[in-house]
């Protein structure tokens, strides 16, 4: 069983930088891909990036210059660094794993819930 506890969700100023964290507990035993989304008010739920089991990281178009995926394996936990924040950044940002099997699969087994974030 395993479970994703986010932290890290703030009221910020625009222009701010915070960092979010996800932290995997219950089945550490293995390697999973991680990953981040967001769903703004009113909007649907998005992808922003992706971290492997190896490192390697993916983003979508947006969050390619001011968003940064990461992970501490020791800690079991993943981040996300968004800098210079805008309002269009508000929303609830969900993280997301899926057993690494040398690559990560098209979907996620297991599901955070949620942190809110809000830009101002």
């Amino acid at each position: 069983h395993v479970q994703l506890v986010e932290s890290g969700g703030v009221s910020v100023q625009a222009g701010g930088t915070l960092r979010l964290s996800c932290e995997v507990s219950g089945d550490t035993s293995g390697t999973y891909c991680m990953g981040w989304f967001r769903q703004a008010p009113g909007k649907e739920r998005e992808e922003v990036a992706g971290i492997e089991g190896d490192g390697s990281t993916n983003y979508v178009d947006f969050a390619r210059d001011r968003f940064t995926i990461s992970r501490d394996n020791a800690k079991n936990t993943a981040y996300l660094q968004i800098i210079n924040l805008t309002p269009e950044d508000t929303g609830v940002y969900t993280c997301v794993a899926e057993t690494w099997v040398g690559y990560c699969p098209d979907f996620f087994t297991y599901w955070g819930q949620g942190t809110q974030v809000t830009v101002s």
